[in-house]
């Protein structure tokens, strides 16, 4: 028998084969896990459309952070609600700011923990959006247009507070136009040239959003983010927006989401040749646990497929809600 001359299955009749002979490799250096941090006190509240997610008060951060420091994660996200939102986001740049005192916090206790402080202003803003607005009344509605080079000097600002609080690493998320430019500027004029910047380069207006909204309490109290944020549709355009930050000095770039974006992510990791961060959102991990819940799926194996997924187009590390399962199911394997 002549055929077939090739057999592809020799490579794969035992696990030890396979593992011997497999390309991609999950490790937990690969994760970063987001944090959302309140104010109160004995503060540890799930979040309904994220099961296992959870808001913490800066008293019960340290148990957060010593769970994830113990299962080896080194990098953490943080994201902070305020208790005041007024029009100019002023809580997000506060010396004394939710996301500045938590990292105070983390860094005193863990100071090899990496944070990286998302740099936007929907959290703080009484609008939702992720900069200033210019508000207006038409045919009895309320809209507005967000201020692009208005919004910088914000922005700049949040990112020096952050960095002063001790962060390690500023990725703003706000997807104005001239954002890195701008934050790198400030930072490196206050002493602070040696903090990178992971900029949320690719970045678009997607439903995968919605948990993390509900999380954040960042929903847009008119309108959408559609002006500022990316068409799902455009793939070249996500190259242009790439290719502003690098010049503009961004140290790594980020594609978000993750899941429904991986041909983007390859483009993206092909073209430059920088750190690249796949953002596994909200809606993506809302969703895998509510079919988890139900038992139509099996959760370990899921998660493991889609991360392995997001490395293979490209990704050197991945934001994710999951981290700290993966750290785990990573020790039993």
């Amino acid at each position: 028998m002549s055929f077939p001359i090739v057999r592809h299955r020799r490579l794969r009749q035992s696990a030890n084969i396979r593992s011997l002979v497999r390309e991609t490799v999950l490790t937990v250096d690969d994760f970063i896990q987001p944090i959302f941090v309140a104010y109160g006190t004995g503060v540890k509240r799930e979040i309904p459309s994220m099961p296992g997610v959870y808001h913490f008060s800066l008293d019960t951060l340290e148990q957060e952070v010593k769970e994830i420091v113990e299962l080896g994660i080194k990098a953490v996200l943080l994201f902070g609600i305020p208790e005041t939102k007024d029009a100019i986001g002023s809580s997000g740049f506060a010396e004394d700011g939710i996301v500045q005192e938590a990292t105070r916090v983390i860094k005193k206790l863990y100071p090899d923990l990496l944070v990286v402080a998302d740099t936007c202003l929907c959290e703080f803003t009484d609008h939702g959006h992720c900069g200033m607005v210019h508000t207006f009344e038409r045919d009895g509605h309320i809209c507005g247009d967000v201020l692009n080079d208005e919004s910088l000097e914000l922005l700049a600002r949040t990112a020096v507070s952050q960095a002063r609080a001790g962060a390690d690493i500023i990725a703003p998320s706000n997807m104005m136009d001239g954002f890195v430019q701008a934050i790198r500027a400030a930072l490196d004029e206050n002493g602070f040239s040696h903090i990178p910047i992971m900029s949320y380069s690719v970045k678009y207006a997607s439903a995968f959003y919605g948990p993390f909204r509900d999380a954040a309490d960042s929903a847009p109290q008119f309108g959408d983010r559609k002006t500022y944020q990316m068409d799902p549709a455009n793939v070249r355009e996500a190259l242009r927006e790439a290719e502003s930050d690098v010049l503009e000095g961004a140290d790594m770039l980020m594609v978000k989401p993750a899941l429904a974006f991986m041909d983007v992510i390859r483009l993206v990791r092909d073209q430059f040749d920088l750190p690249l961060v796949a953002y596994n959102v909200s809606g993506e991990y809302s969703m895998v646990k509510a079919a988890a819940q139900q038992g139509w799926i099996n959760e370990q194996a899921i998660v493991t497929e889609m991360l392995l997924g997001m490395k293979r187009a490209g990704a050197d590390m991945i934001i994710t809600y999951f981290s700290k399962d993966m750290a785990r199911w990573l020790r039993e394997a």
